[in-house]
């Protein structure tokens, strides 16, 4: 890699930063809200919701997508394609499971009629999640087109190791920020 590719590459990396800082600051006023509403003076409250099965199920899938993309990040060093795929594939399968379970659960609290109207706790619960869910569903799409550019990798291999590597930046974020919704939105109302 030259030396104009490397101050390329650092650039990019920079804005990014730069990108998942201001998606922190998002998210953080987001959990203040919810922080605020919670619990509410009327039906529904979180501990009459909220289940520790979902909550397990939905996290597993989730946060072992992690460990899988790291297969992906090996395959990357060692130029072995079938890693990468192979990590980017069963990253792809545990987010997509993920949302799944994510949506059945908004599904189930909405015919409960649980709606995002029902009170302020429920309005900041599904912003606050809905809105994760919106960033795991960003990074699946952003898998898929890892994948196909793979497949025809018709751009110098470097580039494209620059590309999933912002990309893992990404999606270890968006765990991240799970991670906090477990323990702020979830754990005071299941344990």
């Amino acid at each position: 890699m030259n030396n104009y590719q490397e101050a390329l590459f650092k650039d990019k990396r920079l804005g990014f930063f730069i990108y998942l800082f201001v998606e922190s600051v998002m998210f953080g006023t987001l959990f203040a809200t919810y922080l605020i509403f919670t619990p509410p003076p009327t039906y529904p409250k979180p501990n009459e919701l909220f289940e520790v099965k979902s909550l397990v199920l939905s996290s597993v899938f989730l946060l072992s997508s992690s460990g899988t993309l790291l297969i992906a990040e090996i395959g990357l060093d060692k130029r072995q394609g079938i890693k990468i795929v192979t990590g980017l594939v069963l990253t792809l399968l545990f987010g997509l499971t993920f949302l799944g379970l994510e949506i059945h659960e908004f599904y189930k609290y909405t015919m409960e009629g649980n709606g995002l109207t029902a009170n302020v706790f429920m309005s900041s619960f599904y912003v606050l999640v809905g809105l994760h869910a919106a960033h795991v569903t960003f990074g699946a799409c952003w898998m898929v087109l890892l994948l196909i550019q793979y497949r025809r990798m018709n751009m110098p291999y470097g580039l494209y190791i620059e590309k999933q590597r912002i990309f893992q930046y990404y999606w270890h974020f968006v765990d991240v920020i799970w991670v906090f919704i477990i323990i702020i939105v979830y754990l005071p109302y299941v344990i």
